[in-house]
This record gives C-alpha cells, structure tokens and sequence, in this order.
C-alpha cells in the first residue's frame, strides 16, 4: 500500500525504484548480449518482478561457462560475474536502502554489503557515477557521521 510513497531518488516513488531496478538488469543483460525474458510487469506484480529479473540473472550466475564470459563496458573488459557483483548487486543494495527509506522500514545495510559497496563505489569512474540518471552530487555528512551516512551521502543521498 505504500508504491506511491516518494523516494529519496528525486521524483521517484517507491515503485519507480523497482521499474528501475527491474529495467537495470534488463539493460544490463542486453548490453552483455542476453535477454531478459518474460517477467512479471510492474504495475501488476512489483515483487514478483523483482524476483523474476534477479532469478534469470542468477540462473546465469550458476552457469560456469556463462558467469565467467568477458566483455567489454565502461570499467574495460570484465567478467559477467564480477559485473553483476560490481553493478546489479550494488544496484540493489542502495535501491534496498531507498525502498527502506520510502516505506519507513529499517533501512540499515548489513555490514558484509556496506563493506562491499565501500569497496566497489571507489572502482566506478567519477564521471560515470555523476552522469544524468546516475547517482546526485555528493551530500555533506557530519565527520562523525556513521559508515552508512557516509555512503549514502557521498552516493548523493540525504541520509
């Protein structure tokens, strides 16, 4: 009963953040050459959507040969895998975070995955993560703040 709540991502609800989520790994598996499938619509079934666009990328995920094909995208040549790990999981970390945020659910990110995101957000190139439709200018933080306010600050998210 929330989908219409606003978001922290300007102008975007509860359920954009899903349509976004769900055409994220839609573009991704096009853009390395793969196709999504059928899946639920959004509008319908946002949950059921989510589910089914992460399950076909997990199916290639348990595919030996198809989790370690290479290609060629804007951090160079890289394996389906670790792209997965670096994009679409980190994608859905922080999407995770503003769902939280939208519905006034707990929006704390496990430490394991807080780790992870600290990790992969210093390997995206600057002007990739400031582009239109990408993450918002950084937003100033205490110097105390905690670990995840820092993400989310620097990731232009008011925490």
């Amino acid at each position: 009963d929330q989908w219409s709540a606003p978001s922290p991502c300007s102008e975007w609800t509860a359920k954009y953040v899903v349509r976004h989520v769900v055409d994220s790994q839609g573009r991704f598996l096009e853009f390395v050459g793969r196709e999504m499938g059928e899946h639920p619509s959004v509008d319908d079934d946002p949950e059921g959507a989510v589910r089914a666009v992460t399950g076909r990328i997990q199916q290639d995920l348990e595919d030996p040969e198809l989790a370690a094909e290479t290609f060629e995208g804007f951090m160079g040549t890289q394996a389906f895998e670790t792209a997965v790990d670096r994009f679409l999981a980190a994608d859905l970390v922080i999407h995770g975070w503003d769902l939280a945020r939208a519905t006034g659910q707990d929006d704390t990110i496990p430490v394991q995955d807080l780790a992870e995101m600290q990790e992969a957000v210093q390997q995206f190139p600057e002007e990739a993560m400031r582009s239109p439709g990408a993450f918002g200018p950084v937003v100033a933080v205490a110097d105390d703040a905690s670990d995840q306010d820092k993400l989310m600050g620097f990731l232009g998210r008011q925490p």
